[in-house]
């Protein structure tokens, strides 16, 4: 099997796993806080990534990497952004709101192209403009429509683009740039847990038994997939990558409908057609350009 076919099957899994089996995971731990359920997956990741470092031998780049105070700096930047994208998504998924996360991560692409157009001077195409422009009339149509702001799905766009922003910015390593992420977050994370566990409110070990082994697999949601990914963008091109991430939003939006039955009505119908239009614009341009090279 070549690399490029390797690559396409760990991208695959990759997005599935965090379009389906994140968004179910995550049902199945609905009754929990979200902060605690967040505080498990910070904490499980951590106890997962400390062997990683060393079973990839990334010990010495994260030794180096504490010493470089500027890039620690934008670290707790993307940190902060990470832990806001995370715990959106828990309570999204806990409140029957899948369909918003999945517009959220359709969106995000178009985001991505914003935040490098605004924040590293990348030249933006006029379909690219066009796709932009036809993302902001389905915010603003669902605004007048439905008489709020998608805001689940603005803070998911927009956390998880700054984040990307951010780690490209200093370019580290997906697992070591996530164990310093959770390493800046424990300390917090074990506070909270000290807190809720002197005020006798805290789920795990005093759930049933199914929830208390949910939250430990907290860790392996979070790495899983980031390995998968890992996998697929060391064998095969960003552009071609880049069409892949569609899948994670298409299946939370099956999820959403046919098996959470979230109240799809005609007017989200419009909003999530607005949004599938610019995607088709951005995407084709994206192709013609790598045609170009």
């Amino acid at each position: 099997m070549s690399n490029e076919r390797l690559g396409q099957i760990y991208a695959i899994l990759a997005f599935l796993f965090w379009g389906a089996l994140a968004p179910i995971y995550f049902k199945q731990v609905a009754s929990v806080d979200p902060v605690e359920v967040l505080i498990h997956r910070i904490i499980w990741s951590f106890i997962i990534l400390i062997p990683l470092l060393f079973i990839t031998k990334q010990i010495d780049v994260f030794k180096l990497l504490i010493r470089d105070k500027k890039k620690l700096k934008y670290l707790a930047l993307s940190t902060f952004f990470i832990s806001i994208n995370w715990l959106v998504f828990i309570w999204a998924v806990g409140n029957n709101k899948i369909m918003e996360t999945a517009l959220g991560y359709y969106i995000n692409p178009l985001v991505n192209v914003l935040l490098g157009y605004l924040f590293f001077s990348e030249r933006m195409t006029r379909n690219q403009y066009i796709a932009i422009f036809i993302a902001f009339v389905a915010v603003l149509y669902q605004l007048v429509s439905l008489g709020s702001l998608p805001l689940v799905s603005l803070v998911l766009g927009f956390s998880f683009g700054f984040y990307g922003m951010i780690r490209k910015k200093i370019n580290v390593g997906s697992i070591v740039g996530l164990f310093v992420e959770t390493l800046i977050l424990l300390p917090f994370g074990l506070l909270y847990l000290f807190y809720i566990i002197s005020n006798d409110s805290i789920s795990f070990l005093n759930s049933n038994d199914y929830i208390s082994l949910m939250l430990t697999l907290g860790g392996l949601v979070t790495i899983i997939p980031l390995l998968l990914f890992n996998g697929a963008a060391t064998r095969m091109r960003l552009t071609t990558l880049g069409f892949f991430q569609y899948i994670g939003p298409s299946f939370a939006f099956l999820l959403a409908v046919f098996v959470y039955h979230e109240d799809f009505n005609f007017d989200k119908l419009i909003t999530f057609s607005l949004i599938w239009i610019a995607l088709v614009i951005f995407s084709l341009d994206s192709l013609s350009k790598r045609d170009k090279k």
